[in-house]
């Protein structure tokens, strides 16, 4: 398909990327920063602009990849002209009736559920592709499209999409702030985050074989107060990571205590 690409961020790059590995074509990347959408579109060997007005008026898909706050003032504006074409979104937090009532005759929702960065090309093909679409036919389009890049190809409605993003935001977000926590924890004594890695690797790789409520150890799983105790007597100086230990010590314990409690019932 000829397609325009708003956005020139994390997902906007990996998706461009693939999108153009598939020999699909992308006729523009849009950006209001000048220099995300020129490195962008060179290397997918395609035009840069930075203003809607500049935006072709005959792409056949418009991927809006924009963060979620810039949606609502900036969709009138890049859909005049172009409400032919067949739009959709990248967002997990957004709902599909954004498009409603705005002129636009097709539109969905293409939600890679993934965790992006512009530096780190990822493998499509193994990555689930979540649509939602206003009508039975779009959706088709839709997911010819997302087969071209992936084997996992998924429908998802408003609500359930926000629910993946909200469980996203647990699963990769909050565990990588732990990452950086337990980084600089290891840095004051002089070691490397990388004496962790094979714990982080085996820790991933359990809940492959292992539900994650059967995966979890360490002290609060059995609310071991003495090493809890000494832990939180460590972090004295770092009073929000000390806050954050308890709280999470606690959540773990009430895990194991009520959600296996519940399963038994």
């Amino acid at each position: 398909m000829k397609i325009a690409l708003v956005g020139a961020g994390n997902l906007a790059t990996n998706l461009g990327h693939a999108l153009v590995a598939a020999n699909h074509e992308i006729l523009q990347v849009y950006s209001r920063t000048r220099e995300s959408a020129e490195t962008l579109a060179s290397q997918l060997h395609c035009m840069a602009v930075t203003s809607v007005e500049e935006l072709v008026l005959d792409a056949e898909l418009y991927i809006v990849a924009l963060k979620d706050s810039v949606l609502e003032e900036i969709l009138p504006r890049l859909l005049q002209g172009r409400e032919h074409a067949l739009w959709v979104h990248t967002a997990g937090s957004v709902p599909l009736s954004i498009w409603e009532n705005r002129g636009v005759k097709h539109y969905g929702v293409f939600y890679p559920l993934q965790t992006f960065s512009k530096s780190r090309c990822v493998d499509f093909s193994k990555i689930p592709i979540f649509l939602e679409a206003g009508f039975s036919s779009d959706l088709c389009r839709l997911k010819g499209i997302a087969a071209t890049i992936t084997d996992k190809v998924c429908e998802a409605d408003s609500k359930q999409r926000v629910s993946l993003h909200l469980a996203a935001v647990f699963a990769c977000n909050f565990t990588n702030a732990m990452y950086v926590i337990a980084e600089q924890l290891l840095k004051e004594q002089g070691l490397s985050f990388d004496a962790l890695l094979p714990l982080v690797d085996e820790t991933a790789a359990k809940v492959y074989a292992l539900s994650p409520l059967e995966a979890q150890t360490g002290p609060a799983v059995r609310y071991d107060l003495g090493v809890i105790n000494k832990h939180l007597a460590m972090l004295e100086s770092h009073v929000m990571y000390r806050d954050l230990y308890e709280q999470l010590s606690r959540c773990i314990h009430y895990e194991q205590t009520n959600i296996k409690k519940d399963d038994k019932l």
